[in-house]
């Protein structure tokens, strides 16, 4: 038995893209998280940050959206936000309906996709949580300045996208040891749910550098989630303005916090290739 599938990437975050909505190839394929991350490995299966199945969106409230997005990372689990998984999944959607905006739901909320011009898609990532629950921590804290220290690294600021983040402000990110000090933060005490770990540096004329730990996938190419928490902490510490160039490893992405409180986010999303994975060898 085969599953069909579309890799693509968002500046070098790459996902698996399973549709398996009504009718569709994916459709009744029980994806466990054994089986997830047996297609996200690198050496034996198909390779990927994360593995997003596609699905019909069950809510009944309204407004209804386009698809379900369920995201596993590349160790299986499941989690509740990827910006730039969403934003790849929305040109799929907008090509797909000929609409001018698609709604895409995931675990944590409905999100709006739109073209953006020049092959860039944009998406409203809704408003950043900043209390100590939103996060999730495991006691309360104040977020904006957190009592925690490793390494080079002190004095982070937290924030929720859906997902949970801490953003470290440095002079250099290149130099800080990442790989070494990322799954240790993810696991720490004080993050109950994990949390995606950034490392970033403020320069002027509204720009940032930021390279990005991401709890269940190690280090990535980019990151949309920490690239809108990490503008978010930036500004609450006055540290930018409110519409931040953000340059990762794999590229740059724009980033917006409108006035309103949501977030948004523009960036490239792209067709690696499409291919069958052979289920044969799943227990």
């Amino acid at each position: 038995m085969t599953l069909p599938f579309t890799k693509m990437h968002g500046l070098g975050n790459d996902f698996v893209v399973v549709d398996a909505r009504p009718g569709r190839p994916g459709a009744g394929v029980d994806i466990t998280e054994a089986r997830a991350a047996a297609i996200a490995d690198r050496h034996t299966g198909v390779g990927c940050d994360q593995l997003i199945r596609l699905e019909a969106d069950v809510e009944d409230a309204a407004p209804r959206a386009d698809a379900f997005m369920r995201i596993h990372n590349a160790d299986g689990g499941i989690v509740e936000a990827c910006g730039n998984a969403t934003r790849c999944v929305g040109a799929v959607l907008l090509e797909e309906t000929g609409q001018p905006e698609v709604r895409i739901r995931t675990a944590s909320g409905l999100l709006t996709v739109h073209g953006a011009g020049a092959g860039l898609v944009t998406v409203n990532m809704g408003a950043p949580g900043f209390h100590w629950r939103q996060i999730p921590l495991a006691a309360e804290t104040e977020t904006l300045h957190l009592p925690l220290e490793l390494g080079t690294l002190r004095d982070p600021a937290a924030a929720s996208m859906g997902n949970p983040h801490v953003t470290f402000f440095v002079a250099d990110p290149e130099a800080v040891r990442l790989a070494e000090l990322g799954p240790i933060l993810e696991h720490h005490e004080m993050f109950p749910e994990r949390v995606n770990v950034g490392v970033a540096a403020v320069a002027p004329g509204d720009r940032m550098r930021l390279r990005v730990w991401e709890r269940g996938a190690g280090m990535t190419l980019a990151c949309g989630t920490a690239a809108c928490a990490a503008v978010a902490n930036a500004h609450r510490r006055g540290l930018c303005g409110r519409t931040v160039a953000v340059e990762m490893d794999g590229g740059e992405l724009g980033i917006a916090w409108r006035e309103d409180g949501d977030v948004e986010m523009t960036g490239p999303a792209a067709v690696s290739f499409t291919g069958v994975y052979d289920t044969g060898t799943w227990s």
